[in-house]
């Protein structure tokens, strides 16, 4: 059944949310509401979509609220969703503090509705063709370098890029923080424009995670490592590299790479080619969250997976 849709917020990100939801065969868009009105109302004659003057006469039309407002009002707009019974897709990050994530959290779970947080690296064609290589890694390494934009310079580089990056190795590393420590530079921003961070795990796997949005170049590239395997993973160019071991044979062929370590056990190397699948991970991400809804299943990001990635990003912002 199509889902009747409403988005709060009609920015760079809002727009695209619409024109997609429009799109969707699981959505029924109904609408949209601004703040700004007049920006609403040229939004509406732009592109046609229903501009609803107030907040609240949005929400009481639909059956899902899809929150892409600046972070800080996302609590607000996230509680009169949930206190009209309305499932809610919110952008990343969750919110602005962890007690404003947890409560929403937890009102959603009282209130038996769906949540999903706006993680779209999860939904990455590159990722997803690699994520059930991905067992136990020990190592990882991220960089996820933009060129500078003045949007989105309100919020530390952590909550503004790095927090992918966190949500992505929260998501295959599946054991408690142990340790965190991170230095961070404000070079044109009130805020850290470039960040470091190393995260340490109780299973002994370690996180080092680079973050900047003064840089000269767009990179957002991923390295995990783990027993017999090395996997690499760019989202920008949604490529991936997946280099496995195993034990070689007795008698290697010609062009059989084969390593041999101090105590004489040989290994070959083999390369893996996972077939990436070209999707728009936007449209992927807000159609899983109306299957999650239909099929009364948990969403791929959970608000507990939000709330954990935001947790972290403090963590680090408070080394800082």
């Amino acid at each position: 059944m199509k889902l009747k849709a409403g988005v709060l917020g009609a920015g760079h990100l809002g727009k695209i949310h619409l024109k997609l939801l429009q799109q969707s065969e699981k959505y029924e868009l109904v609408g949209f509401y601004d703040p700004d009105a007049s920006n609403g109302q040229k939004v509406e004659s732009e592109f046609g979509y229903k501009f609803f003057n107030s907040l609240e006469a949005l929400i009481s039309a639909v059956d899902v609220v899809d929150i892409v407002t600046p972070t800080l009002s996302h609590y607000t707009c996230a509680i009169k969703a949930i206190t009209k019974g309305k499932h809610l897709f919110i952008e990343k990050p969750i919110t602005n503090t962890i007690e404003e994530a947890e409560h929403i959290r937890l009102l959603v779970s009282e209130n038996n509705l769906r949540g999903q947080v706006g993680h779209v690296e999860r939904f990455n064609p590159a990722f997803k063709a690699v994520k059930n290589d991905i067992q136990s890694p020990m190592f990882i390494e991220t960089h996820r370098l933009a060129e500078f934009n003045p949007r989105g310079t309100d919020v530390p580089v952590v909550l503004d890029l790095m927090i992918h990056d966190i949500d992505i190795i929260l998501s295959v590393v599946k054991s408690p923080v142990k340790n965190i420590t991170a230095s961070g530079v404000s070079v044109i921003s009130e805020t850290p424009d470039i960040a470091n961070a190393r995260i340490e795990f109780e299973n002994g796997c370690v996180a080092n995670l680079t973050a900047s949005r003064i840089s000269m170049k767009n990179m957002r590239k991923s390295r995990f490592f783990q027993k017999d395997a090395y996997i690499s993973v760019d989202f920008l160019e949604k490529q991936v590299e997946v280099v496995k071991m195993k034990d070689a044979p007795e008698t290697p062929g010609d062009f059989d790479m084969v390593l041999q370590n101090a105590e004489g056990v040989k290994k070959q190397i083999y390369f893996e080619n996972p077939e990436i699948t070209p999707n728009n991970a936007i449209l992927d991400e807000l159609e899983s969250f109306a299957d999650a809804i239909n099929n009364n299943t948990t969403p791929v990001v959970t608000l507990r997976d939000g709330v954990d990635a935001l947790r972290v990003a403090y963590q680090i912002i408070d080394c800082f």
